[in-house]
């Protein structure tokens, strides 16, 4: 089996060269052939310094490739098509991996029956978390998702839905198959947006393909000081609201003004009602996200509407074909 760990990188050469040590100290049966491919999407940094460095540290086991084209998506199918291996996997430049995460998460991918797998990515704590961000709870999905936690259990099993972008691994004949990462659902420097890796196994999952949950595949994501502030949450939940409307479209045999679904303005209503009297500091802001998220929602469908001159919406450029390699 032959594998192939892409990592797209901006700007950060500081925790890359952290991330990068953590994949050197990778234990891989002497039977696997992997590599780690790096793809710079444009750094203005030391970046390519610090791969070369690793180049020449650990023969063979970097790689370097540069992305001129700016997007999170376009840098991932750029490293998709230039890797030489049949299974693809995936980690961020900001996190650690557990030196068995690689071996973990691929080795059920031997198994024709499993199209990819995804595993648990634990935060790193740098500070204490506020009294309005709750762990647990029934508001706690709305939260640890925006801080790239996923913890399914303990045990091993199906996934039901897509892992996260940090810690997942597919057969690269998926993207023959299925299309690559979608450009207009990733991060680049004029959308914040970051859906691209669950639209992805979302996708798979609605075609049929079978994903595997394994917890012992373990990624330390850090949450930075300035990822715990309610504006960074705020800025997610309504780019996530844009991205579903973006990814599923406005459901058919709704009642729609324009091209807006009437409903979302009756939930807006009822979330800020909620929002307004509730007294605990984490029930408000969970009520104050989903006012967010069904704004974002509210933005697109708008945005979807008016021809593309005329909208006053920040603009996001469809692309000819979103899931092309």
């Amino acid at each position: 089996m032959k594998i192939t760990v892409i990592l797209c990188t901006y700007n950060r050469c500081r925790s890359l060269a952290r991330a990068l040590s953590s994949a050197a100290a990778l234990n891989m049966p002497d039977s696997v052939e992997w590599e780690v491919l790096v793809v710079d999407n444009n750094s203005r940094d030391d970046t390519r310094k610090v791969v070369e460095e690793f180049e020449r540290r650990y023969r063979g086991r970097f790689r370097y490739l540069f992305e001129p084209k700016s997007g999170k998506s376009h840098a991932l199918n750029s490293g998709i098509r230039e890797s030489r291996a049949d299974i693809v996997a995936f980690m961020d430049d900001d996190v650690t991996v557990h030196p068995d995460w690689l071996q973990n998460l691929t080795a059920a991918l031997k198994d024709e029956a499993w199209a990819g797998a995804g595993g648990r990515i634990l935060a790193q704590w740098t500070t204490s978390p506020p009294r309005w961000l709750t762990l647990d709870g029934p508001e706690a999905p709305l939260f640890v998702a925006v801080l790239a936690m996923f913890d399914q259990g303990p045990e091993s099993g199906p996934l039901n839905e897509p892992p996260f972008g940090t810690n997942m691994a597919f057969r690269k004949s998926l993207f023959e198959r299925y299309g690559g990462f979608r450009a207009d659902l990733g991060p680049r420097p004029d959308n914040e947006m970051r859906s691209e890796d669950t639209e992805f196994g979302r996708r798979l999952l609605t075609a049929g393909e079978r994903l595997r949950y394994e917890p012992s595949a373990v990624v330390y994501h850090p949450v930075a000081e300035q990822r715990i502030r309610k504006n960074y949450f705020l800025n997610w939940y309504f780019d996530k609201g844009r991205a579903d409307v973006l990814e599923f479209g406005v459901p058919n045999g709704v009642r729609v003004f324009g091209r807006i679904p009437l409903h979302l303005f009756r939930r807006v209503l009822a979330c800020t009602v909620r929002w307004m009297l509730a007294v605990h500091p984490r029930r408000r802001f969970f009520y104050k996200l989903q006012v967010w998220l069904l704004l974002g929602e509210i933005s697109e469908s708008y945005r979807q509407s008016q021809p593309i001159s005329q909208s006053v919406l920040p603009k996001v450029t469809q692309p000819e074909h979103p899931y092309e390699l």
